[in-house]
């Protein structure tokens, strides 16, 4: 069968150094990379994915001593236990897992370091420089960064670099500045995103020198040997990095591989991956990668960097028990930008879940199903005398996967998701305009109605198959409840591959809402009826409950007019929002009223985002007895209205009435 380069994609993520178990940064590198490579796989290409671990060097040596096990063991349980099982229970769908202390792994980086060697790429010599033990390279000291006790660091590093002297070999890296340098600047998509791409060309305008690519196996005895001196071992980046070759050749897939590879890989680790790399793979006469991705980092809701000594590190096991894979999957990738550093945590996951995953796609899949079940019997309809707006969710439905490719291609994921999220909220908007409910009335509107009930059963699978990448498992279950079974679809413009007369099969709330972790001190908005305000891609269209409630429920005692009279409800702006230290629930608002500004603390926060309140008018009730929450005096409450699904929308005016306005 003849090769075809332009329709594969191999895809790597950088192997997790084994210093402890994973956290969310390495979640987000191997979610990211999991998309692209589904992604992919969905439209057609033939995909390798490669992922694993880092097993040698002087850091696993010193933490396996300090746990009392061999440096093998150490390594063996965090590969298997930590990470490995990790990657499964978030359905990464890797195609090879390597470790670097594989025999595999081991005979490919002896023989390139004898291919470089033989070349006159690799002398020996003494060296004395700064060597930082975090990084496990020597550093410099334009490198350095100065903490807040004064002492210079490398960044990310406990201690500072520790001056060495030792006699290693060295690879004539400088040799390659030049030629990588023009090559950067002649192919602008060979970093991405650009601003990475203009740090490497800042870094490789100053001598980059020559690279240590071994340690004196007296002092790191835990290493892969060098093929013509066995007192030395290899300098775990030159052994690490070739892991990208080695799996696919052990895979069969030849070293020219790596021409076609995009490299996934976290901000902190761009020099070894930009410079190291591209310099070994040109001495060992091998194809540079294609791309390399670089991610930012991920920090703490509040913005600030996260980390265990702070408190506010998430534990990526914490986190997949308490809350749905996909809706992990789906938040990070939704939220998380390459290009800038971004906040995340439950808050932020549980705020996308409501309103994205529960109560667009949810929700839409659930009213379908009930609507089918409920007006034909759960049998989908023959769809029947199409209007213009059919016709308009059609082209939406074809062009989809094309729009959603081009912007993953991009590394656009945040967009693509986002892209179609437009078309489940447009089903949504096509069901309120269609109201079937009032169609099942007649029928004179029979046909009308199968069309309605056809189209949304077929765009949810559209939408499913658009989702397939970040939210797997929960895709293949939407298009399960659909009756569709196991069936797999690929990522092409496609409409009414939905069979009619296919049965629905129905199930569980797709994306249940997480139950509150803990009474929260604020009180709740103040309640109105449940058939109040909706969100818009609500209908008085309800599933059956699958019992009738056993006893209506009770009246809601009456007040006089004079009573009513008491309260000063005004309309007030949200001027400023921000989320409350230490509650998962309280946002702090700063509200006007008129000339005068006031603090209202209210429990909405899992609604929503403190920039989406900002501007908003809402309906203050202005003589609350104030109170404290959380050391905050609220100095009022605003309205809000719930439906039945536990959706939340503030109580609002569309008038453009003065602020203080009051309500009557």
């Amino acid at each position: 069968m003849t090769r075809q380069p332009e329709r594969e994609f191999f895809i790597t993520t950088a192997i997790d150094y084994l210093t402890g178990p994973p956290h969310v940064g390495h979640v987000y590198e191997k979610v990211l990379a999991d998309a692209l490579a589904r992604y992919h796989r969905l439209a057609g290409y033939d995909v390798t994915f490669l992922t694993g671990t880092d097993e040698h060097g002087e850091r696993i040596v010193k933490l396996a001593a300090k746990a009392g096990v061999t440096p093998q063991a150490f390594a063996d349980d965090l590969s298997d236990n930590a990470f490995r099982s990790l990657w499964d229970r978030l359905e990464i769908s890797y195609d090879d897992f390597i470790r670097t202390t594989e025999g595999r792994h081991k005979r490919y980086v002896q023989e390139v370091l004898q291919r470089v060697y033989d070349a006159g790429d690799i002398y020996f010599a003494e060296y004395e420089g700064l060597y930082s033990v975090g990084a496990e390279r020597y550093v410099t000291e334009k490198e350095l960064v100065e903490g807040g006790d004064g002492v210079r660091r490398y960044p990310g590093d406990k201690d500072p670099p520790e001056p060495r002297r030792e006699a290693n070999y060295f690879f004539r890296m400088e040799k390659y500045q030049a030629w990588l340098l023009g090559h950067i600047q002649k192919h602008p998509e060979f970093i991405q995103p650009a601003g990475y791409r203009n740090e490497v060309l800042e870094m490789l305008k100053e001598p980059i020198g020559d690279l240590s690519i071994s340690r004196p196996k007296s002092r790191v005895p835990w290493g892969i040997e060098l093929p013509w001196d066995p007192d030395h071992v290899t300098y775990v980046w030159f052994d690490a990095l070739l892991n990208y070759v080695s799996g696919p050749v052990s895979r069969g897939m030849g070293e020219d591989t790596i021409g076609i590879a995009w490299h996934v890989i976290g901000k902190d680790i761009l020099k070894p991956h930009a410079v190291f790399w591209p310099t070994m793979l040109r001495a060992a006469g091998l194809p540079l990668y294609r791309k390399l991705v670089v991610h930012s980092h991920i920090l703490a809701e509040d913005g600030r960097k996260m980390g265990k000594s702070l408190g506010n590190a998430i534990d990526p096991e914490q986190l997949v028990a308490d809350y749905p894979v996909d809706a992990i999957r789906y938040t990070l990738l939704r939220e998380a930008s390459l290009s800038a550093d971004s906040p995340y945590g439950e808050g932020i996951l549980v705020s996308r879940l409501n309103s994205d995953l529960a109560n667009d796609l949810g929700n839409l899949l659930s009213r379908t199903i009930s609507m089918i079940q409920r007006y034909r019997g759960g049998v989908i309809p023959q769809a029947h005398d199409l209007t213009e707006r059919e016709h308009e969710i059609e082209a939406a439905a074809l062009a989809l996967p094309g729009e959603v490719m081009r912007l993953v291609r991009d590394l656009k994921v945040n967009m693509a998701i986002e892209t179609a999220m437009n078309f489940v909220r447009d089903l949504n908007r096509y069901i309120a305009e269609s109201a079937p409910w009032n169609l099942a009335k007649s029928e004179e509107t029979a046909r009308r109605l199968d069309t309605v009930l056809y189209t949304a059963a077929e765009g949810l699978r559209v939408a499913s198959v658009a989702l397939e990448a970040v939210i797997p498992g929960k895709a293949r279950e939407l298009r399960g409840q659909l009756g569709l079974g196991g069936q797999s679809y690929a990522l092409t413009g496609a409409w009414g591959l939905t069979p009619a007369g296919t049965r629905v099969v129905g199930g569980p709330i797709l994306f249940p809402k997480p139950e509150p972790r803990e009474k929260d001190e604020a009180a709740p908005p103040a309640p109105a009826p449940k058939k109040g305000k909706k969100p818009v891609t609500q209908t008085n269209e309800k599933p059956q409950p699958a019992t009738p409630s056993p006893t209506p429920a009770a009246p809601e005692p009456v007040i006089s007019i004079e009573d009513f009279a008491r309260v000063d409800l005004r309309i007030a702006e949200v001027i400023n929002a921000e989320a409350v230290e230490k509650a998962d629930k309280l946002l702090k608002l700063t509200v006007r009223l008129g000339e005068e500004t006031r603090t209202v603390v209210s429990g909405i926060r899992k609604w929503f985002a403190p920039e989406d309140l900002v501007g908003r008018r809402v309906i203050l009730v202005a003589n609350l007895k104030p109170a404290k929450l959380r050391g905050i005096e609220s100095q009022g409450m605003i309205l809000a209205a719930e439906d039945e699904h536990g959706n939340l929308d503030l109580v609002g005016t569309r008038l453009d009435l003065p602020t203080g306005t009051k309500v009557r």
